[in-house]
């Protein structure tokens, strides 16, 4: 949940004042406003080939046009054409096989962000799929269920292609939660959050530098959509793909929010809330319950974390029927493993290069040729990670690659309950300190961390680390 501070460094303060004044709920029967085009719901890829052991998909990068508002349409990167990509449904102990194909004229590395993979799988930014080439992924999904991603990683050009919409959400599923009585199928929607700049004929502008440009705000590739949503209970994941956005998500009738997950799968208890944060990357899923409303009524999704002076309404759902609701949400969802006494204490210095425009970690920019440390298989680790208040401090969304972590404090107070699950990004502001606990297990070989503000990691916030037996 965004706190006044946060909003306060965020520099937001008039956003918030516009959220403070919106309309909320209100008597919406059809489409209104902004809320012009229906919100797509990404197709689930379908597999190419099921043997008794994996499932086999293929995938291809190429150029497509689409419409994300008025003005014309939109020339994008996208798996299989699509904006964003296909979503993948996967279920724990069932390997999956991933064939990407790159039929772009730049090269590619894609990364399943939140995965426990195998090192040639990781998508590391040198392990390039040349245009033409393709080349096979391994998803053991050896892990708890998650909302996972994949977006490219392709060393220094991965800003550019995931802002033209190279990313796609990887959902994976296990048996103990499949049996809670949670909102499934239909009712189940991933949320994929993002802004762009525009250009009058609907062209994307990229420039790594103009973030307060980004006016455009896109739910699964549309601008200010709206979804018919039945008068029950609803789970919707939300996963932030922007290169450099937060968000802030508060329902617009002020009803509460039920979070029950984060980066790493199902929290150790549901939280309720009346914001939700998701930085750069970061996944959280919540349950909302529309059965407050009767058909013929609406309720946006608004922004706290909006830019000044822009729209902070996001979408809108419109309830328009009644339905059937068996679902619930239950008190407890998943255990957490207890943490170890760690054998190994890291430190990560996050700080701005004006005078280079580079983004550093521990006072070196990222080098290929360099590994910054090693790591034994079966370690647990504790790192902190800081960003230092000074003139150019900005927010920072650290992530490591192959190991999710535990937030153990920020600021030398214990994680609020909605970060108190496993994760794979944190958001650091300006002033603060953060430790997490990780633990490396099977694989070894060449791992990042690194900054997901996109246009920092590929202008030198990152780093990596080889783990070895």
């Amino acid at each position: 949940m965004l706190t006044r501070r946060q909003l306060s460094k965020l520099g937001v303060a008039a956003a918030v004042t516009a959220v403070a004044t919106a309309t909320g709920a209100a008597n919406h029967p059809s489409p209104k406003g902004p809320f012009s085009v229906p919100l797509p719901v990404p197709s689930v890829l379908r597999p190419e080939l099921r043997t008794a052991t994996h499932d086999i998909y293929r995938l291809v990068m190429r150029e497509a046009h689409t419409r994300i508002a008025s003005g014309g349409d939109t020339r994008i990167r996208g798996f299989n054409g699509a904006f964003p990509g296909p979503t993948i449904r996967a279920k724990r102990g069932r390997p999956v096989i991933v064939q990407q194909v790159n039929r772009l004229d730049t090269p590619v590395a894609v990364h399943l962000h939140g995965g426990h993979v195998p090192q040639p799988s990781d998508g590391h930014p040198m392990d390039l799929i040349m245009p033409g080439a393709s080349r096979a992924y391994l998803y053991p999904n050896d892990q708890p269920g998650a909302t996972l991603w994949y977006h490219d990683h392709a060393h220094m050009l991965e800003a550019e292609n995931v802002y033209r919409g190279l990313a796609g959400c990887y959902i994976l599923t296990d048996e103990a939660e499949e049996r809670l009585p949670l909102p499934k199928g239909r009712y189940d929607i991933p949320l994929l959050l993002r802004d762009a700049a525009l250009a009058a004929d609907g062209s994307l502008v990229y420039d790594v530098h103009d973030i307060g440009k980004r006016s455009t705000t896109m739910v699964n590739g549309r601008a200010t959509p709206y979804l018919r949503v039945a008068a029950r209970k609803y789970r919707f994941r939300l996963v932030n793909v922007s290169n450099d956005r937060p968000f802030a998500l508060k329902l617009g009738d002020g009803s509460p929010i039920v979070q029950i997950a984060s980066d790493g799968g199902l929290l150790p208890a549901p939280v309720t809330v009346d914001n939700v944060v998701v930085w750069p990357a970061e996944r959280a899923e919540i349950v909302v319950d529309f059965s407050r409303h009767r058909p013929g009524e609406s309720v946006t999704l608004d922004n706290l974390a909006a830019y000044p002076g822009e729209n902070p309404q996001v979408m809108r759902f419109d309830v328009d029927r009644t339905a059937v609701d068996h679902s619930r949400v239950p008190d407890r969802l998943r255990p957490l493993p207890a943490l170890r006494t760690p054998t190994v204490e890291r430190e990560f210095v996050m700080t701005t290069d004006m005078a280079h425009d580079r983004y550093l970690i521990n006072g070196r920019p990222f080098d290929m040729d360099r590994v910054d440390f090693r790591v034994k298989a079966g370690a647990e680790e504790r790192w902190t990670i800081t960003v230092p208040e000074d003139t150019y401090a900005m927010p920072h969304t650290f992530h490591t690659h192959l190991a999710q972590f535990r937030v153990v404090d920020r600021n030398g107070k214990p994680p609020a309950p909605e970060e108190s699950g496993l994760k794979d990004t944190v958001a650091v502001l300006p002033g603060e300190r953060v430790r997490v606990q990780l633990r490396f297990t099977s694989y070894t070989g060449r791992y990042l961390y690194h900054c997901h503000m996109m246009g920092h990691s590929a202008m030198g916030m990152m780093g990596q680390f080889e783990v070895v037996r």
